[in-house]
C-alpha cells in the first residue's frame, strides 16, 4: 500500500530531535512493507518561504502537498500534527484521489482545549481519527464523519534499544529521572520540588528541564536514559483513561522502572508487576524508596514492562492496527489496546 504521512519531521533540528511518535509510525509502516512517503508541513513551509519565515510559506506548503499527492497517488493519507494544512487542502486531496482514505492521528492530551478543537475540526472531514487517550474518553467526538479510535504510544526497537533491567544499580548512576520542558496546564513541578527535598538525601534524582537545569534532546536524552534506573511518568494532568505522554513508552521500552499515577487505569492494560502505580505523594515516595532498596525487585518489574512493550506495543503492530482500522479490515492481531472496540470504532 502507498501511504502519505503528513507530520513534522524535525528536519531543521539537524539531529537534536525529540523522540517522535510520528517517526515511529513511519518506521512501523515501512516495516509492514508499505511504501511510505513523508511530508513535513512545517519544514516545507520554512524552506519555501521568503527569508525562511515559516508562516509566510503556508500557502506554498499546501501547494507542494497537493503536488506530492498527484505525483505519489497514495492509498492512505495520514494527517498527523500538521496545523499548517487546513481541512480545505484535505478535501482537495479527496477530490484528486476519491478512493484514498484520509485519517488524523493525534498524540496530544484532551486537557488542552485547543487540542479538543483540533480533533473536532479534523473529524469533520477525515474517515477516521486516532487519539492517544483511551476509548471511553473519546465519546465527545462521536457523531461526526470520522470513526474514532484509541492508539497507544508505541516503542520502536531501533529507538528504545536499551535494557537497563539487566543492569545492576551500581552501573546506573541516575537513580531517579524526570525530564520535561513544559509548565503549561500543570502543577507537577511543585510536587517534584517537594519530592526532591525528601528523596535527594537518599539517591541521585535528576530533573532535566526543571529548576534551572537545561532540557535534554537527541543523544543527550539517550545518554540520560542509558544511565537511569527508575523514572517518573508524570503527565501534566492525570486522570484521563489510558492517557500518557510518550514518556511511558520511552521508559518501559528501555527497561527503566517507571512510577505512574493510578488514575489513568493502566493496570487494565499493562501486566501485573510492570509499572508502579501510586495514589498520592506520600505513597509515591514510599514506593520509590522501596524499589531503590530492592534492586532485584526493580529489575523484575522493569523487565516485565520492557518485554510487554517490545512485544505487544511496538511500532510495527501500532502502524498495522492504524492501517487496518482506517480501511476497516479485520484485525490481523489481538491488539491489547483494542480488545474493547469493534472494527467500526464502537465499544463492544
Amino acid at each position: 500500500m502507498r501511504v502519505l504521512h503528513i507530520a513534522y519531521q524535525q528536519l531543521r533540528r539537524y539531529g537534536k530531535t525529540r523522540v517522535s511518535w510520528a517517526q515511529k509510525l513511519t518506521f512501523g509502516l515501512i516495516k509492514n512493507d508499505h511504501f511510505t512517503q513523508v511530508f513535513s508541513d512545517r519544514d516545507v513551509a520554512a524552506f519555501e518561504a521568503p527569508l525562511g519565515i515559516r508562516d509566510l510559506g503556508k500557502k506554498a506548503a499546501n501547494k507542494r502537498l497537493l503536488q506530492t499527492v498527484e505525483a505519489f497517488e497514495p492509498d492512505l493519507v495520514i494527517a498527523g500534527h500538521c496545523d499548517m494544512i487546513p481541512n480545505e487542502t484535505l478535501l482537495e486531496i479527496r477530490k484528486l484521489m476519491p478512493a484514498c482514505k484520509i485519517i488524523h492521528c493525534n498524540n496530544d492530551p484532551l486537557f488542552v482545549p485547543s487540542n479538543v478543537e483540533r480533533i473536532n475540526y479534523r473529524a469533520d472531514v477525515c474517515d477516521a481519527v486516532f487519539v492517544s487517550t483511551g476509548r471511553p474518553e473519546l465519546k465527545i467526538f462521536e457523531g461526526r464523519k470520522a470513526r474514532v479510535y484509541h492508539m497507544p504510544n508505541p516503542v520502536d526497537p531501533s529507538i528504545e534499544c536499551l535494557d537497563n533491567s539487566v543492569k545492576d544499580s551500581s552501573e546506573l548512576p541516575i537513580d531517579l529521572l524526570f525530564c520535561s520542558n513544559s509548565t503549561n496546564f500543570t502543577k507537577r513541578l511543585e510536587m517534584i520540588g517537594r519530592m526532591k527535598e525528601v528523596l535527594d538525601p537518599h539517591m541521585a534524582f535528576k530533573t532535566y528541564g526543571s529548576f534551572g537545569e537545561e532540557p535534554v534532546w537527541g543523544r543527550d536524552y539517550d545518554r540520560a536514559l542509558s544511565n537511569t534506573k527508575m523514572g517518573l511518568n508524570f503527565n501534566r494532568q492525570e486522570g484521563f483513561y489510558w492517557y500518557s505522554s510518550a514518556r511511558m513508552a520511552q521508559l518501559a521500552g528501555n527497561g527503566i522502572l517507571q512510577f505512574t499515577h493510578e488514575s489513568p487505569r493502566f493496570d487494565e492494560l499493562l501486566p501485573e508487576e510492570s509499572a508502579v502505580y501510586f495514589k498520592d505523594e506520600d505513597d509515591l515516595n514510599a514506593k520509590i524508596l522501596e524499589f531503590h532498596a530492592d534492586d532485584a525487585k526493580r529489575k523484575h518489574w522493569a523487565s516485565r514492562a520492557r518485554t510487554f512493550f517490545q512485544d505487544e506495543m511496538n511500532s510495527t503492530l501500532n502502524a498495522q492496527y492504524i492501517l487496518e482500522a482506517s480501511l476497516e479490515i479485520p484485525f490481523s492481531h489481538d491488539y491489547v489496546w483494542a480488545r474493547d472496540i469493534n472494527l467500526d470504532g464502537s465499544m463492544k
